[in-house]
């Protein structure tokens, strides 16, 4: 019963935020509050939200600091030469532009933290995405798979829960698993190639002779010359699917010093500039990552402090930092306000016992045949488990059940291990992740948008990484 309740429950959140009937703030809250009822255990519904909260609290200060650290970061100019970078890199042609978000978030995602990365994704592709209006779903499911393939990292997160479960050593699972997660990674860049060529088969490429923003939604576009003569005005939109040669001019019809033809992201003229400091805000960000990586404080901890310095040194007067707060309240309120409510999902999910029931229903329904095979199985279960539960409900709860039943069959746990690493592309766009409330709300996209085109990708992305690693012989 609780097995057919826990499926139904994330079944009737997933389709209504899909059809956009219920806000995801609204549906992680009623929903699994409907569901406890009807399992009969509302009375203590208070205990579980409680834990919920408890257990997502420290998350949710990392995400408010996090965001009001990385948002300093980008209003001082810290990021502003990666932007540059892009910017001469994509110029003006929406393949281009697909691509390089793939590039700048597996970059980005180096440092082993969704949230810093969809920050900085978002913060440099988001005006290039509404300027050319480009299809903002692409850039947010691009980001999340790039993203994905890239949170194996050792410091990442699912290696090491991997690693502490079975008792391995983290390096002996990543390592011969870096072929297939390659593999896995170019499929990402070969997929924005072909997401990048719809755009530009949907929107031509643009010819830009100077962008004008008259409002925050409303941006108007003003084209010089079209691809033949270099005289006059011409339509914005280049017919066909645009070839290589319009791409080329589309960035040389007017090119500015750093190669970008002109059309900026972030304002270079802002009055938040910071030039001086520059070397400081760097400096405070390395230390910050590698304070991270080697775990000398609680992240909450380190990102509180780091914010606290930043606004202190780079905007020493308190209406500036007062100002500042200000600017960033929106996306500190929206992302915690949705890490809360989805405690309240998580809470339910796991005080009831569905999630127990649902993964044991699984785990006990596989075929006996299937038993030498089980790293395969892992794999494929790992897909939807770690779409529908968090990573450490995953790997602390299930994974030890797959590891065992495959040692009964004469597969190594290492195996196990390394399969259940295939479907972290899907699952930064779980709705139990709080970074993807970070991706989201700063890229304006409705979460049941972005589920509803990044779901088949990230499978198809998950299922290429398994592939990889069979024909390898990693997996």
């Amino acid at each position: 019963m609780l097995t057919l309740l826990g499926f139904a429950m994330i079944a009737t959140f997933l389709v209504l935020i899909m059809l956009k009937k219920m806000s995801p703030i609204a549906a992680l809250v009623l929903i699994p509050a409907l569901f406890c009822v009807f399992v009969g255990k509302g009375a203590k519904l208070g205990d579980y939200v409680i834990d919920g909260v408890t257990s997502l609290a420290p998350t949710a200060a990392m995400l408010m600091f996090a965001i009001v650290y990385f948002g300093v970061m980008i209003d001082v100019g810290l990021f502003d030469p990666i932007v540059r970078g892009i910017l001469k890199f994509c110029r003006a042609d929406p393949l281009r532009i697909v691509v390089g978000t793939a590039l700048l978030a597996a970059i980005v995602s180096l440092d082993g933290d969704g949230s810093t990365t969809f920050m900085i994704t978002v913060s440099a592709m988001y005006p290039l995405y509404k300027r050319l209006k480009m299809s903002l779903v692409v850039m947010t499911g691009v980001a999340a798979m790039a993203n994905g393939v890239m949170n194996t990292l050792p410091w990442g997160g699912p290696t090491a829960r991997a690693a502490t479960a079975l008792k391995l050593d983290a390096g002996d699972i990543f390592v011969p698993m870096i072929p297939a997660l390659a593999t896995g990674l170019l499929f990402v860049l070969a997929l924005s190639y072909v997401l990048g060529r719809r755009e530009r088969k949907r929107l031509g490429v643009l010819t830009l002779d100077e962008v004008l923003v008259e409002e925050k939604e409303t941006e108007t576009v003003l084209v010089g010359s079209g691809s033949g003569a270099g005289r006059g005005k011409s339509p914005a939109r280049s017919g066909g699917s645009g070839s290589g040669t319009d791409a080329d001019l589309a960035g040389e019809d007017r090119d500015d010093e750093d190669g970008s033809g002109g059309f900026q992201g972030l304002d270079p003229q802002r009055p938040t500039l910071r030039p001086k400091l520059y070397w400081f805000n760097a400096l405070l960000t390395v230390a910050l990552l590698t304070a991270m990586i080697m775990e000398l404080l609680p992240i909450p901890v380190l990102f509180l402090l780091a914010a606290a310095t930043a606004l202190t040194v780079n905007f020493p007067h308190m209406p500036d930092q007062k100002a500042r707060i200000a600017a960033h309240a929106e996306n500190v309120l929206n992302v915690s306000g949705m890490v809360f409510a989805a405690a309240v999902f998580t809470g339910v999910l796991q005080g009831t016992g569905m999630v127990d029931h649902m993964a044991r229903w699984l785990v006990d329904n596989i075929p006996d045949g299937m038993g030498p095979h089980m790293a395969f199985v892992t794999g494929i279960l790992s897909i939807p488990l770690t779409y529908f539960m968090s990573n450490d409900g995953f790997y602390f709860g299930i994974l030890p059940v797959l590891a065992e039943a495959g040692q009964a069959h004469g597969v190594s746990s290492l195996e196990i291990a390394r399969a259940s690493l295939i479907a972290q592309p899907l699952h930064m766009s779980s709705p139990l992740v709080p970074a993807v409330y970070v991706l989201v709300g700063m890229a304006k996209v409705e979460f049941g948008d972005h589920t509803r085109f990044v779901v088949k990708w990230a499978v198809l992305t998950s299922l290429v990484i398994l592939g990889a690693g069979i024909l390898f012989g990693i997996i």
